[in-house]
């Protein structure tokens, strides 16, 4: 037994050298605030925490997400329904059909590429966090990528190519790469809808600044002809998701992973589509947009 678990105090193990610490010794459902704080300064040194081997209701899972502020409700999933019936924070991520023959979630078995979530919003979501119910036997892993590691190792002259430089975030398809509803085709990074953010950003919680990219996807560069934007972002891309700058998860039933959308990115891997895959999710709103540097 170590210190921290004899003195009952939560252990930090950092997961990479650049991104997220699992915490050990936390029942996520019984937190008094004291312990709820050292969690909340846990999350904002590192960026994401990962607690494992929780058991968590729908309220405890509501309840502790609503310790980083208030919520989303989930958006309209693809089987026509909203979230979990009774919470509408709660959205289903998962592939599993139910009696009907209907998903009872959505994103299915599929790749879910690189990605900020919402960034197309003015105020982008703060936080997202995942709870594994069911998990596959292989694949499903998610990914996450430090994007204060990834500015840090930009070369000198891509950094200067971004420097004072907006980014405009596409909103026309999801990471799933299927249309959002209610939005127009466009494959033109230059006339489709989204939001501009600024391409570095000034850290939310006082760290090193961070790149801010979004997703690929008809991202464009604001002010730059369109091939010299593309150019660019494919070279800021092939950098910034380096194996070094990155930390993969292989989920486990009782995980709780979450993740600070200002300073991260994510991705998912694919898995067998017989396999179940079932994750409660919830999502901290975002209070303002991203800073510049």
């Amino acid at each position: 037994m170590s210190e921290a678990q004899a003195s009952g105090a939560i252990e930090v193990l950092p997961l990479t050298p650049t991104l997220g610490a699992e915490l050990r010794g936390v029942d996520l459902a019984a937190l008094d605030d004291g312990r709820a704080a050292a969690v909340r300064d846990a999350f904002e040194r590192y960026g994401a925490i990962l607690v494992r081997g929780q058991r968590l209701g729908a309220d405890d899972l509501v309840a502790f997400s609503r310790r980083f502020g208030a919520l989303d409700e989930a958006p309209l999933m693809e089987n026509g329904r909203t979230a979990v019936p009774g919470y509408p924070e709660i959205y289903v991520v998962s592939n599993v059909l139910g009696a009907d023959g209907k998903p009872i979630g959505s994103l299915g078995a599929g790749e879910a590429v690189w990605h900020t979530d919402m960034s197309y919003l003015a105020a982008p979501p703060r936080a997202s966090l995942l709870y594994a119910l069911e998990v596959p036997p292989a694949g499903g892993d998610t990914w996450l990528c430090s994007m204060a590691a990834a500015l840090e190792a930009l070369p000198g002259d891509l950094r200067r190519a971004l420097d004072g430089r907006m980014i405009k975030h596409d909103g026309t398809y999801n990471s799933g790469g299927y249309l959002r509803a209610g939005v127009r085709v466009d494959d033109n990074p230059e006339t489709c809808e989204g939001t501009p953010h600024p391409a570095i950003c000034r850290h939310p919680a006082g760290g090193p600044d961070v790149l801010y990219l979004g997703r690929r996807r008809n991202a464009y560069v604001m002010g730059l002809p369109l091939a010299e934007s593309e150019a660019l972002l494919d070279r800021v891309w092939a950098h910034a998701c380096r194996a070094e700058n990155t930390y993969k998860h292989r989920w486990r039933v009782g995980d709780v992973l979450m993740w600070d959308n200002r300073v991260t990115m994510h991705r998912r891997d694919p898995f067998d589509a017989a396999a179940r895959r079932v994750m409660h999710r919830t999502q901290i709103k975002g209070a303002e947009a991203p800073a510049p540097a």
